[in-house]
């Protein structure tokens, strides 16, 4: 079939404490002509080494999220997205087995009938090495992702649908170990005045807030039931595209095995508007409609684990150590000083707003 896979994005006003997604992947992708044009010619050099034929002109950067680079490259043989994995990424232990998992469980969602972008297999493999670069083909159509200040409640109940019917595929009850946090936000804090870093006040002045964060989403962790299924947790607005109304699931990488409840949780806030820091508890509630329609494994108590929504404290730890250079060039550095001051703001948006969400959640345990 065909697979639709642009990264069209409409600009937005954001909340003053929101930068906003699309200037996130922009600048994402933004680097220097040097750099830019070493990756054109590796995609030129590997898209016909695959015999998908030599391009037609040089291969274009794309917006398409906040750790890889995306390009948008032609040939005669037809248009394809070429995804270039960060090498900061790749270098961490366990990378290329967490990727062969992931290429495994896209192939189940595929058979399932599940509406999902999958990654070229080329040469008997999803995943592409040219020149000591790691990418991933698509073929590409025309779509667009959600402006995230106008997601619908149609929106996501479809979403919400579609990640009930992957938890559905293969549930099982078997015990886990939860995986807690135990970040060092002071240390981290300590590094960034003793750099001079523009987030070394930020995280001093919420290092108490960081903490207390951690230590409800560690509880909650170990609260969760027993259950583990395949799981899509990156399955937020940003990696969800629609053409003529219809759905399709895109950036599958983070397909895994993991807690059905603490994903549908933290996905129904991001579709909710937790990410822009403008939660509308309407949209929660669709997200759950559609997700108990596929998939229903008896749990309700999503009020007691609340603090599964500060796992975004996770994603901060992430950009904390970009926003002090530990990553690739200067054009990621600041994306990850833009991500911290972000992050931060929805982390303390949450705890604004934990009673809000708590009387939802409760409400939706009531009504189901």
């Amino acid at each position: 079939m065909d697979i639709f896979f642009s990264m069209l994005t409409e600009q937005a006003d954001y909340p003053f404490r929101f930068s906003g997604i699309h200037g996130m992947m922009e600048t994402a992708n933004r680097m220097n002509h040097g750099e830019r044009r070493m990756i054109q010619e590796t995609i030129a050099k590997l898209l016909d080494a695959r015999g998908l034929g030599k391009v037609t002109s040089a291969p274009v950067s794309v917006s398409g999220g906040l750790m890889h680079r995306m390009f948008r490259a032609e040939t005669a043989k037809g248009v394809y997205a070429v995804k270039c994995l960060n090498p900061e990424i790749m270098k961490r232990p366990g990378v290329m087995e967490n990727y062969r998992r992931a290429e495994k469980l896209e192939l189940v969602l595929e058979n399932a009938g599940i509406p999902v972008a999958p990654a070229l297999v080329l040469d008997g493999q999803k995943m592409q090495e040219m020149d000591g670069e790691y990418f991933y083909v698509f073929r590409w159509q025309e779509g667009r992702i959600t402006d995230w200040q106008n997601i619908t409640a149609e929106q996501c109940r479809a979403a919400g649908n579609i990640q009930g019917r992957i938890h559905a595929l293969q549930p099982t009850e078997e015990h886990a170990e939860p995986a807690v946090s135990d970040i060092g936000w002071h240390s981290y804090a300590e590094e960034a005045v003793r750099l001079g870093s523009p987030v070394a006040e930020l995280l001093r002045e919420n290092e108490q807030l960081l903490y207390s964060a951690q230590d409800e989403l560690n509880r909650a962790r170990r609260a969760l039931p027993d259950i583990v299924c395949i799981t899509d947790e990156d399955m937020d607005p940003k990696n969800v595209m629609w053409h003529d109304g219809k759905p399709v699931v895109i950036d599958l990488e983070c397909l895994d095995y993991g807690n059905p409840v603490s994903h549908a949780l933290q996905l129904s806030l991001q579709w909710a508007g937790i990410t822009t820091c403008s939660l509308e508890p309407a949209k929660m509630e669709a997200f759950f409609d559609g997700y108990l329609e596929a998939y229903d494994n008896g749990f309700r108590d999503y009020a007691g684990v609340l603090g599964l929504a500060y796992t975004w404290i996770e994603w901060l730890e992430y950009n904390i150590t970009r926003a002090l250079g530990k990553c690739r060039d200067e054009s990621e550095r600041e994306m990850g000083i833009s991500e911290v001051r972000n992050t931060i703001s929805r982390i303390r948006y949450i705890r604004e707003t934990e009673d809000r969400i708590r009387q939802q959640l409760i409400h939706l345990s009531e009504k189901n």
